[in-house]
C-alpha cells in the first residue's frame, strides 16, 4: 500500500491530505488564525467553582470558558499546586521540581471546592478543542509527547506499552528509562521504541524535559494571565504529528520555509524518513495537481456514492451522527435478495471506515443498513465492519446490530467533525438567481489585468479560473491569454483551478500572495 501525505499552506488556512493507494482517507484544515490546539499548556486562573457538576470553569482567553472536572486534576495535583507556588513566590531561581517533598495523592472521592478556590492558579493542558457551545476540555495531568517516549512530570513511574510483546524488550526498556530518567518524572514508552539505542531514548528525553522546564521558565516571567507557556507545535507539524508514519513514501509541501520546518522535524522523530519530505513546486495547486480536489468534493456532502450505485446519506445532529444506507440503481444480485442486501451493506461498511476518518465524525454514530433476514450475515457484517476500523487511529467500539438492523459506534472525538461545503454559490450573485453575463466575463478579467498592469505597475501574476474558463482562454493559436500577453506583458500566466466556482477568480503575485482585486459587491 502507498501512502502519501500533501500540505497545502495558504495564507489563512492549512490543509493536510493522506491518501492510500490513491484514495484519499484522511482530511484535517484549520485556519491561520485559530489559536487553540490539543496539547497547549496554560498558566490561567480558576474563574468559577461549580460544585453541582464536581468541576470549575478556567479562563484560558477563549470565547467560552474551560471545563476542567475534578478527576482531570490528577492523583499529583498536590505536587503540581506545591511546585508552582513555589515557582510564582521565586520569580528569579527555578526551584528544582527533583528536590520537592512527597505529597498526598488526591483522592478521587473528593470535591473540586475543597480542592480549589476562585482565582487560583494553576497549569493545565487543553484535551479537547471548543466543539459546538462547548469550551475547550482540560486536564492538570501535564503530558509532554516525543516520537518515542512521552514524559508526564511528578509521576515518577515508567510505564511500557502493552503493543511491546516481548518481556525481554519490555524489561530492557525500563531499565534504560529508569537509569536516565529526572527523579520526580514520570515516562510512558511508546510502541515506536522497540529495540532503539540508549542513546535516542536519552536525547528524546533531553528534549522533552527541555519543553517542560522551558514551561516552567515562561510560567515564572507571567505578568498577565490567562499565558500560553507552551505550544504543542507549529499548527502544520501539529496536523502531520498527528497522521505520521514511518511507512510514508512521500510528503508533499508547497511553501518553501514549512517544508523546511517539516523536514527539520521529521529528521528529528525519524532521520530515516528525512528524504521523503519533498517541495512541491508546481504551477497547479497543490492538491489539483494530486486529484486531492476532486475526491474532497466527491467525498464531503450529505450524499455519498460508492461502488455500483449505491449511496450513503449522511446526517449531522447535535448529539450524534446518522447515517442511511441505500442501494440506489444498483442491478440486483442473481442470487437474490438477501445476497444483493449484504453486498451493498459489506461495500457501506468499506466507505463507512473511510468517512469517519475523512471527516473525523467522533461522539455517537447510528447507522441504519439493509435489513438482512439471516442471522449469519448479520455477524458477518459486524466482524467485517471491526475488521475495516482496525486502520482507524481514533479509540472506537462497535456494537452487533440490533433487532431493528441498526448498528452504533462510539468513537473518540477530540475536534469538530471535518465539514467541507461541496455546494458552490455563485460568486456573482451570491444566491440571488441572477448573474452578470457570462460571455462579458472575458472582458472583466482583462480589465483587473490592465488595471494590475498599468495602474499598479504589476507585470509578473497568474490568474486562477475555473478550468473551464481556462480551457476558454487559452484556445486557438492568438487565444485571449496571448493577446493579454502581447499587450499588457508575457508575465501573465492563467492557471486552472478545481477549488474554484465557474465566474471565480483569483491573482496572485510572483510570491504567490494573493492579490485582492475583488469588487465590493464581490465581498459582501
Amino acid at each position: 500500500m502507498t501512502s502519501e501525505v500533501f500540505l497545502d499552506v495558504q495564507p489563512k488556512k492549512i490543509s493536510i491530505a493522506l491518501t492510500e493507494d490513491k484514495r484519499l482517507m484522511e482530511y484535517q484544515e484549520e485556519g491561520q488564525s485559530e489559536s487553540f490546539s490539543v496539547g497547549n499548556v496554560y498558566l490561567a486562573k480558576v474563574k468559577k467553582l461549580m460544585p453541582g457538576l464536581n468541576a470549575c470553569f478556567v479562563n484560558v482567553g477563549s470565547e467560552r470558558d474551560a471545563f476542567l472536572h475534578y478527576l482531570d486534576l490528577g492523583a499529583k495535583f498536590n505536587f503540581y499546586a506545591k511546585y508552582l507556588k513555589m515557582v510564582l513566590n521565586d520569580k528569579k531561581n527555578m526551584p528544582s521540581y527533583e528536590k520537592i517533598s512527597e505529597q498526598p495523592e488526591l483522592p478521587k472521592e473528593g470535591s473540586v471546592q475543597n480542592t480549589l478556590k476562585c482565582g487560583q492558579e494553576i497549569l493545565v493542558q487543553v484535551v479537547k478543542e471548543p466543539i459546538s457551545t462547548k469550551g475547550p476540555r482540560l486536564t492538570c495531568e501535564l503530558s509532554f509527547p516525543g516520537r518515542f517516549l512521552v514524559l508526564m512530570p511528578f509521576y515518577d513511574k515508567v510505564s511500557v506499552s502493552t503493543k511491546i510483546k516481548s518481556s525481554e524488550e519490555r524489561a530492557r526498556l525500563k531499565q534504560i528509562i529508569q537509569s536516565i530518567k529526572p527523579k520526580n518524572c514520570g515516562i510512558i514508552v511508546r510502541t515506536v521504541a522497540e529495540g532503539k539505542r540508549v542513546a535516542e531514548l536519552d536525547n528524546e528525553m533531553k528534549v522533552l524535559v527541555g519543553r517542560w522546564e522551558t514551561a516552567i521558565q515562561r510560567a515564572m516571567k507571567a505578568k498577565q494571565l490567562p499565558l500560553q507557556v507552551y505550544e504543542e507545535t507549529s499548527r502544520t507539524v501539529g496536523l502531520l504529528r498527528d497522521l505520521f508514519s514511518p511507512n510514508f513514501q512521500n510528503i508533499y509541501v508547497n511553501r518553501e520555509d514549512v517544508y523546511e520546518e517539516i523536514k527539520s522535524y521529521v529528521s528529528l522523530i525519524a532521520p530515516e524518513c528525512a528524504d521523503v519530505v519533498k517541495l512541491y513546486k508546481g504551477k497547479l495547486p497543490i492538491f489539483d495537481n494530486f486529484d486531492i480536489t476532486r475526491q474532497i468534493k466527491s467525498g464531503f456532502g450529505k450524499t455519498v456514492s460508492y461502488k455500483h450505485g449505491a449511496y450513503l446519506i449522511i446526517e449531522h445532529t447535535e448529539a450524534l451522527h446518522v447515517v442511511d444506507v441505500n442501494s440506489g440503481n444498483r442491478a440486483k444480485n442473481k442470487d437474490g435478495q438477501e445476497a444483493n442486501a449484504l453486498d451493498v451493506n459489506l461495500g457501506a461498511a468499506d466507505e463507512l471506515a473511510r468517512q469517519l476518518r475523512l471527516r473525523d465524525m467522533g461522539g455517537i454514530i447510528v447507522v441504519d443498513f439493509i435489513d438482512m433476514k439471516l442471522a449469519e450475515d448479520r455477524q458477518k457484517l459486524y466482524e467485517h465492519m471491526c475488521e475495516v476500523m482496525k486502520s482507524d487511529r481514533a479509540k472506537h467500539n462497535i456494537l452487533p446490530l440490533s433487532k431493528f438492523g441498526l448498528m452504533q459506534i462510539t468513537r473518540q472525538r477530540v475536534r469538530p467533525v471535518t465539514d467541507v461545503k461541496v455546494e458552490e454559490t455563485c460568486p456573482t450573485c451570491h444566491g440571488q438567481g441572477v448573474i452578470k453575463s457570462s460571455f462579458l466575463f472575458d472582458r472583466v478579467l482583462e480589465s483587473k489585468i490592465k488595471m494590475l498592469a498599468e495602474d499598479l505597475g504589476i507585470r509578473r501574476f497568474c490568474l486562477h479560473v475555473h478550468p473551464y474558463v481556462a480551457a476558454y482562454l487559452n484556445q486557438g493559436i492568438i487565444s485571449i491569454k496571448r493577446r493579454w500577453q502581447m499587450r499588457f506583458g508575457m508575465g501573465i500566466k492563467v492557471i486552472a483551478s478545481q477549488k474554484l466556482a465557474f465566474l471565480q477568480y483569483e491573482f496572485y503575485d510572483a510570491d504567490g500572495q494573493e492579490i485582492d482585486m475583488k469588487e465590493e459587491i464581490e465581498l459582501q
